[in-house]
């Protein structure tokens, strides 16, 4: 037989390797479980800074299965749960009772810590053929998200019912995407008051005050964040589409790549006045886009003010480890 040896950082297959190879990848695994050592040492301690700014650190996650890796990674709860996971595996609308019957167990393994669920953020780029959407040609721009729940609020309410509920078992804030105005939010208020009343006069369990935010991607909702912060209770930045729409750049467009820069100072500036604006009506912020997770940028999103930060469960010691480095 042969020695071989694969450097999981790097994926490179090594075949009969010599001693310096070997002695390199023994010292790369040494520093890697001393590293992975330090960053559970973190589990149960606050997450602040050296001048004792505090801030929450949550994990973003897609399915039910995830909900271990959030606990295993200590996060201080689930910042952005996304529902679609529930349409884009069935063949048919989910029922109420099976959105339910999920929300309440997330809820209920969260164990009081805070679980943000999102509200259908589907469109013509996350393609159900139940749904019956037209092809478009920029679905970026198209019609998807809050867009489809409020024009078809038969699907939307199916949802609401299935939020309301679970929030008894926990925990439970929701979240809308893709919002543009404010009509929209009193619109989504309307829908959810009709939907208490259903409930309420067929007698089924329901939690009345559950917190609400909206999710913070365009351009237009960050130059009314002042007013859109006077009607919910939070924002949550999706920093991967508002680099998309505030840079007029495809993110599925490869040729575009150079040119697609989170770090670009508008896409800074916009999260700095919805921070801005937020807390000067009372409403917290955080970010649940891919820049949450730039260790770069941990110290500028301190210096903004913000809240709260929620990564990949993997990110969330070595984010928490960031902040505890940072003045």
């Amino acid at each position: 037989g042969r020695d071989a040896i694969i450097d999981g950082f790097t994926g490179t297959l090594y075949i009969d390797p010599d001693e310096e190879t070997m002695k390199e990848m023994q010292d790369k695994r040494a520093k890697d479980l001393e590293q992975k050592a330090l960053l559970e040492q973190l589990k149960g301690k606050e997450n602040v800074t050296k001048s004792g700014q505090k801030i929450n650190v949550y994990a973003n996650i897609g399915n039910v299965s995830d909900v271990g890796a959030v606990l295993k990674n200590d996060a201080g709860g689930i910042g952005l749960f996304r529902s679609e996971f529930l349409y884009l595996e069935n063949s048919d609308f989910p029922t109420e009772e099976q959105q339910f019957s999920v929300y309440k167990q997330v809820a209920e393994n969260m164990a009081g810590k805070k679980v943000i669920i999102r509200t259908l953020d589907i469109g013509a780029d996350k393609q159900v053929d139940y749904f019956g959407l037209d092809k478009e040609d920029n679905p970026a721009l198209g019609y998807r998200a809050i867009r489809i729940c409020l024009t078809r609020p038969e699907i939307f309410k199916t949802q609401l019912r299935a939020l309301y509920r679970a929030a008894v078992y926990g925990n439970i804030s929701i979240m809308f995407p893709m919002i543009i105005s404010v009509k929209e939010v009193l619109r989504i208020k309307e829908i959810i008051a009709e939907v208490k009343e259903e409930l309420k006069n067929e007698g089924i369990p329901y939690k009345e005050d559950v917190e609400l935010g909206i999710m913070i991607e365009t351009p237009a909702s960050v130059m009314i964040s002042r007013e859109l912060a006077k009607e919910v209770d939070f924002f949550s930045v999706g920093t991967n589409d508002l680099t998309q729409y505030t840079l007029a750049i495809d993110r599925q467009n490869s040729k575009l790549d150079e040119f697609y820069d989170p770090h670009h100072p508008a896409v800074l500036a916009m999260i700095k006045m919805a921070a801005e604006n937020a807390h000067a009506e009372g409403a917290w912020i955080g970010i649940c886009g891919e820049l949450g997770a730039d260790l770069e940028l941990t110290e500028e999103f301190l210096k903004m003010g913000l809240d709260e930060l929620s990564v990949s469960p993997s990110m969330v010691l070595p984010l928490r480890k960031r902040i505890r480095e940072c003045e």
